[in-house]
């Protein structure tokens, strides 16, 4: 047996729930894709609330559940990871935004009702504690300002909606992690700001998404180890009308059948792949 072996099965595809907003024009090219290849490439990986709802929270992989749901599917094959893994890390992906006036970015960020915004001095080592959860913008001239949220967590999301809503139809943005705007000088000549989100935890995430309740597109990202790619599961198994107990007996027949014949291969190193 392999280390490690990635913990996959069938799940019924409404008990999969999104953490944060997707973008449904990402949709349609993939329901082509996957109607072209006739397979799921990569499995996406979901973690199950404790509430007792049954209920899997997507991690990773949005668009693929998504276009299943689009395409009608009754269930899907999953990456389960157990809340509290520690190979589970949540991490926060900030904003570079360009193409949009830091007059605009700024008025816009202003009518947002209830945040403070307020100019700082990032590199003051005496700046006084802020009693909220800030987002720091990092305008390309260097200006800093603090958008101050509120500490309850509800409340602190539709900010961060207020906060994204302002640019992201009205700009681009890439996702970084980097969290210095002078990096970006060279690379956006018609850059506006990088957008610096604070950290949540685990836990806060997926009691937000149990209450319905998801993040702008684009701020966090799940990182897995080990990760289940290149499965290619034939999609007909997965869009038949057997029940899930033979689906998920199939899949580990499945799996079982590539281990004996050595189709799978594990990386125990940092891998990075050239043909995505």
């Amino acid at each position: 047996m392999l280390p490690n072996l990635p913990n996959l099965h069938i799940l019924p595809l409404p008990s999969l729930i999104l953490h944060e907003d997707h973008d449904k024009q990402r949709t349609l090219p993939l329901v082509e894709k996957l109607r072209a290849q006739g397979i799921l490439r990569n499995p996406p990986i979901v973690m199950p609330l404790d509430d007792g709802s049954g209920r899997y929270m997507v991690l990773d992989g949005a668009n693929r559940v998504t276009s299943l749901q689009e395409m009608d599917f009754p269930h899907i094959v999953a990456q389960v990871v157990e809340r509290g893994d520690p190979n589970v890390a949540l991490m926060t992906w900030n904003h570079v935004v360009w193409g949009m006036s830091v007059r605009d970015l700024i008025a816009g960020i202003r009518d947002v009702v209830g945040i403070k915004l307020m100019p700082i001095d990032r590199n003051d080592p005496n700046r006084p504690e802020i009693d909220c959860v800030p987002v720091l913008l990092q305008l390309a001239d260097e200006r800093t300002y603090l958008a101050c949220t509120t500490e309850n967590p509800l409340q602190q999301v539709a900010y961060l909606h207020g906060i994204v809503d302002t640019y992201k139809d009205r700009a681009f943005l890439d996702r970084t992690s980097e969290q210095d705007v002078t990096a970006f000088n060279e690379v956006y000549k018609d850059l506006t700001a990088l957008v610096i989100f604070p950290h949540f935890e685990n836990d806060t995430i997926l009691n937000l998404a149990g209450q319905g309740c998801m993040l702008p597109t684009g701020i966090t990202r799940f990182t897995v180890s080990p990760r289940a790619l290149h499965l290619n599961y034939p999609l007909h198994e997965l869009s038949s009308a057997k029940p899930i107990e033979y689906k998920e007996a199939y899949l580990q027949r499945w799996v079982q059948e590539r281990v004996k014949n050595k189709g799978i291969r594990y990386y125990a190193e940092e891998t990075f792949l050239f043909d995505e």
